[in-house]
This record gives C-alpha cells, sequence and structure tokens, in this order.
C-alpha cells in the first residue's frame, strides 16, 4: 500500500510558519494536486511527504508506517523537479539508469529497465544523447523516466512543466496522465497551473498560508467552494465579485450593490451576513443597456478565436470578465449596456469569507435594474 496520511504537520524556517497543522489522506493509487499561489507553502509540503525537508512537528506516515523521521532514500518515493536535474555529462540512457547503477544492479538487467521506461516515455531513440542535445519536453521525459525506472511506491511532482511553452505543456499532461492510468501509482503533483490541476487530479488539495482551504474533485471545488478564496482561484477566468450590502428579512437576504443590482436571496440562515457575490464569466450574458440585473459599460473584447472575452466596468469601478458567445459589434464597445444571470449562478459570501451555501441555489426575483 502506498498511502500517505499528514497528521498536524507543520514547518516554520526562523519565526516564519509555512505550514500549519496540515491534516491529509491520500489513498493508495490516488493522483492528488496541490495547488494554491506562490508562497503557499505547497512545494515545501511535498518536500516533507518526500523526506528532503523535516517537518517541525507532526506525523507522516506513507503505507501505515511513520516515516516522519525516516531518510528520503528509505521511503519509497521518487521526485521528479522543476529544473530536470539531468547530469549534464551522462547520456539519456545512463541519465534514467545512474539510480539502478548505485544500487549494483547488473548492467544487462539495468539496460532491460532502462530501454523499457524510454520506450515507455518514447524517448528510446535518444540513448545516446546528452541533455544539452534534448528539448525541454524530450529533458522532462528523461526526469519522469529517471523516476520511473525505480519503480516507486509513490511519484512526487514539483510543477515539472513550468519551464514548458503551452503545446509542450498540453502533451505532457497527456503522458503524465497516461502514466498514471497504467501504472496506477500514488501520485502527487504541485502546479499554480489550473488546468494541470483540473485535468489530471483525482483531487486537489487548495492551499493557502500554509494551511489547506479545501480538499475536493476538481467539480467539487468548481461548483461548491467552501470560502471566497477557493471560489476566486479555481476558475480561469476567475470568478467576478462584488461587494454588496445586505439586509436580512427572517431567512432572506435581500442585497443591493453597484450596478443597480437588487437581489432577494433566501440562505435558511436568518444570520447569513453576505457581503459579497461572485458569478463566473459563463453564467453571465451582456445585455443591451437598460436590461439585466446589473449596468455596465462594455469597455474591450478579446478575441482568441475560438472564444470571446468581454470586460465591462461597473459604477464602482470594477471590472467583470464575461464570455461571450461570439465577439459583439464594435459599435458596442465603450457603451452602456446590462449584465444577466440566472439566480441560480450567484455564490454569497460572508464578511469573513465563508460561503453562504444555500443563497447560490435559492433566488427570488428582486426588482431588475
Amino acid at each position: 500500500m502506498a498511502s500517505v496520511s499528514l497528521h498536524a504537520v507543520s514547518k516554520s524556517f526562523g519565526t516564519h510558519a509555512v505550514i500549519q497543522g496540515v491534516e491529509l489522506q491520500i489513498d493508495d493509487g490516488e493522483f492528488v494536486v496541490f495547488v494554491g499561489p506562490s508562497g503557499c507553502g505547497k512545494s515545501t509540503l511535498l518536500r516533507i511527504v518526500a523526506g528532503l525537508v523535516a517537518p517541525s512537528s507532526g506525523i507522516v506516515a506513507i503505507g501505515g508506517d511513520d516515516v516522519t523521521d525516516v531518510p528520503a532514500s528509505r521511503r519509497g518515493v521518487a521526485f521528479v523537479f522543476q529544473s530536470y536535474a539531468l547530469y549534464p555529462h551522462m547520456s539519456v540512457a545512463r541519465n534514467i539508469g545512474f539510480a539502478l547503477e548505485t544500487l549494483g544492479m547488473a548492467r544487462d538487467a539495468v539496460s532491460q529497465k532502462v530501454l523499457g521506461v524510454a520506450r515507455m516515455l518514447k524517448v528510446d531513440h535518444l540513448m545516446d544523447r546528452r541533455p544539452r542535445e534534448l528539448s525541454g519536453g524530450q529533458r522532462q521525459r528523461v526526469a519522469i523516466g529517471r523516476a520511473l525506472v525505480r519503480q516507486p511506491e509513490i511519484f512526487l511532482f514539483d510543477e515539472p512543466l513550468s519551464n514548458l511553452d503551452s503545446d509542450l505543456r498540453m502533451e505532457m499532461r497527456l503522458e503524465i496522465a497516461r502514466l498514471h492510468t497504467e501504472l496506477k501509482t500514488t501520485m502527487i503533483y504541485v502546479t499554480h497551473d489550473q488546468s494541470e490541476a483540473m485535468t489530471l487530479a483525482d483531487r486537489i488539495v487548495v492551499l493557502n498560508h500554509g494551511r489547506i482551504e479545501q480538499v475536493g474533485t476538481p467539480q467539487q471545488l468548481y461548483h461548491a467552494p467552501d470560502n471566497r478564496f477557493v471560489a476566486g482561484f479555481i476558475g480561469s477566468p476567475r470568478m467576478n465579485f462584488l461587494n454588496v450590502s445586505s439586509r436580512q428579512e427572517g431567512d432572506v437576504a435581500v442585497i443591493a450593490g453597484a450596478g443597480n443590482l437588487s437581489l432577494a436571496l433566501t440562505t435558511g440562515d436568518a444570520q447569513s451576513g453576505i457581503a459579497e457575490i461572485g458569478i463566473r464569466p459563463e453564467a453571465l450574458r451582456l445585455v443591451v443597456e437598460g436590461e439585466g440585473r446589473i449596468a455596465c459599460i462594455l469597455e474591450r473584447v478579446e478575441d482568441l478565436g475560438h472564444e470571446h472575452f468581454g470586460y465591462c466596468r461597473i459604477s464602482d469601478g470594477t471590472v467583470w470578465v464575461i464570455r461571450l458567445p461570439q465577439a459583439p459589434l464594435p459599435d458596442r464597445i465603450g457603451k452602456p449596456a446590462g449584465l444577466d444571470f440566472a439566480g441560480s449562478a450567484v455564490y454569497a459570501f460572508a464578511a469573513d469569507g465563508r460561503r453562504v451555501a444555500a443563497a447560490a441555489r435559492h433566488v427570488a426575483e428582486g426588482p431588475q435594474p
């Protein structure tokens, strides 16, 4: 079994707390992705699992065994770094097989294992080349092969694709997903790229300031974020937010905001205290001036060929992004317009950032602007 358990894991560098009381269970064979802003502690947490960084407190268990004080070389993990970390003077074949050589494995056995891994990663035609003769994507395949040849119980990836261009990132995402399907090995992957997280993960761990904000499947995090931070972090383009004022009338929050916004949200909570609402770009519809729920001015349109994004400024200066089915006529840019949306598209948040879940799904139609 290659499950991973973290219990009350913390890490401080001097007086600076990087990881704060993390509790996490990763099942055998699961693909888990750590995401969060720069400096949130995701790479440090990965290195704690690997044994490259010792926790200040807490317990790290692999396969049910406490490995908190076990050296990295004895944890049965393989680490793929962002920087590739290949030996520049060695061939592809030696880079992949060097770990097996140091273990004293027979040369023929090493060659057989290296060739099998190289074929799996489609680098078997590059065996005699040096790293400087390879493209970025080929170098990353070799780095993955070096980890794969050891047949570890757990693969750890620390932003392995961030140095690649967009096409290569997409190609390597497919390769890593294929490897996980074939090997059924536990994988933990750190990234700041939401596309990688959403497409690769069985579950995503969202980190912020060294704490876990939420753990769930990509769909759970996208459609049912626990708080304002997760709602704003997951999704591209990000969710639109608007500060609002609200008053409670029983379990109904009567909300007003910039752009003539007026809504009545059924919260089921007489003390909901809604301070902000959020709506995703794809849930918004651009309408003519005087219609819709929010008045705005369409300031800019980005035409990406396959999709279009409009940037609409509301009266308080907030700019909302809207995904458009097609580019609007040029004469609408710079002119007043309206934004409309279904009541079920509204996410509501209290002043402390927690989501008022019921408000997102029960909406009484308020007066139109």
